[in-house]
């Protein structure tokens, strides 16, 4: 009785366990060729389980085998055709979905899912579901245009792009074209962006494009045709290497501007005077009266000093020196006189 015990209460959690931990996903899924596409595998952690493994592995038509193994010493990918387009996304505890990149025709199979937990008890646990893949071709659909800013309307100058966007299997082929008169259209890029650096009212017109992928009839699909307006005054516009020379010759021009004005701005004007002896001038002025006269020299022991402003003296003064000049002449001839006389 007590060994039956024993085995119920160690067998609970397990029961317990079984009951509640299971795998979800979808049983059929398409996706498109060349296209990417998720295998759902989920579970709701549980705890004292561990996630020990997680295999993914593929049955097709003439083949199978081990597709994706993740255990304790890392990710694996054992089937070569799948390298480099198969991954499980980490540290996403209960999501074991597979991604798979460029679908290809031959990734039609049953793929199945499972996973291996170990209990506290180090008992292991494995649960498993599967789901079939089918790998269909989608022709191209409509295509949308899409502009990089709101709005059609520009000013000259100004920069923009439209952008054609389709949907179905790749690879889809793009083309812009531009209608004309009378209904011809232009053909302008090849490509899915149609991008002006800086547009001109020459610009203004309707735009279309065009999509096609290689599945089918290769039906061409036609967007819906859209009006482009430049209007307005174009701005101009100046580039950095331009900007920084003008800051730089504007800098130049200021500091010579400033340099100039303080080299010729004109100190307050130096008041000169000039100190003149009244007394010498009036006894030069005596003796030159006297012709032929010697007389002593008059001297004053009281100088009257007369501060006189230079600036409109020179004239006179250089009169002044001359005929003191010619009365020291006269007087030294006075002398000679009475030298003679004597």
């Amino acid at each position: 009785m007590g060994m039956l015990v024993r085995a119920a209460v160690l067998l609970s959690p397990l029961l317990f366990c079984n009951a509640f931990l299971n795998l979800t996903g979808p049983s059929e899924l398409e996706g498109v060729w060349k296209g990417s596409t998720i295998l759902p595998c989920a579970y709701v952690p549980v705890k004292d389980l561990v996630q020990q493994t997680l295999t993914w592995t593929v049955v097709h038509d003439q083949s199978s085998g081990t597709i994706f193994r993740r255990d304790d010493s890392g990710d694996h990918v054992l089937l070569s055709e799948y390298r480099g387009r198969v991954s499980v996304l980490k540290d996403a505890p209960g999501n074991v979905s597979l991604h798979i990149l460029n679908l290809e025709i031959s990734d039609r199979g049953t793929y199945t899912c499972q996973v291996t937990w170990k209990a506290s008890n180090n008992t292991l646990i494995a649960k498993e579901i599967t789901t079939k893949v089918d790998v269909v071709k989608v022709a191209a659909t409509k295509p949308v245009i899409r502009a990089s800013e709101p709005g059609l309307t520009f000013a000259p100058g100004a920069r923009t792009s439209l952008t054609c966007v389709a949907s179905g299997s790749p690879p889809i082929s793009y083309r812009w074209f531009r209608s004309g008169p009378g209904g011809e259209a232009r053909l302008l890029s090849s490509q899915a962006e149609l991008a002006w650096d800086s547009l001109q009212p020459s610009d203004t017109g309707t735009y279309f494009c065009e999509a096609e992928n290689r599945v089918g009839a290769r039906a061409v699909q036609q967007s819906d045709a859209v009006e482009l307006t430049v209007s307005g005054t174009q701005g101009t516009r100046l580039s950095l290497p331009l900007v920084i020379l003008i800051a730089v010759v504007c800098s130049a021009v200021v500091f010579l501007l400033v340099f100039i004005i303080i080299c010729i701005r004109k100190p307050k004007e130096v008041q000169v005077y000039e100190v003149k002896d009244h007394n010498l001038r009036a006894a030069a002025s005596s003796r030159c009266e006297s012709a032929g006269h010697y007389e002593e020299p008059i001297c004053s022991t009281e100088n009257n000093y007369v501060m006189e402003h230079m600036v409109n003296k020179r004239s006179q003064e250089i009169s002044t020196e001359k005929n003191e000049y010619d009365c020291v002449g006269n007087t030294q001839e006075s002398v000679y006189e009475v030298g003679d006389t004597a």
